[in-house]
């Protein structure tokens, strides 16, 4: 088995486990005057979803990208000194 097809199975069962979780919390849940729903699970699903992304694509966890040398047009002096403050 490759790794692309390890890593979809298991995000298939991590998706699995967290849906049953989810059904669990929602029927468990103890403020019935301010019930959960599937909404407020929406940013856990975004994370499980992520796992099957590489990391050069997952949003905002670009690697960061070095500064070009003076020679490639890059900055002569880099001021490290924080400034003052105001």
């Amino acid at each position: 088995m490759d790794a692309e097809e390890e890593r979809r199975r298991f995000v298939a069962e991590v998706w699995r486990r967290f849906e049953d979780v989810q059904n669990w919390a929602i029927a468990n849940w103890p403020d019935q005057s301010h019930p959960l729903t599937s909404s407020d699970f929406v940013e856990g699903r975004k994370e499980i979803l992520g796992l099957g992304l590489p990391p050069e694509r997952k949003l905002g966890h670009a690697p960061p990208q070095p500064a070009p040398e003076p020679e490639q047009g890059g900055p002569q002096y880099q001021d490290v000194t924080p400034a003052p403050w105001p």
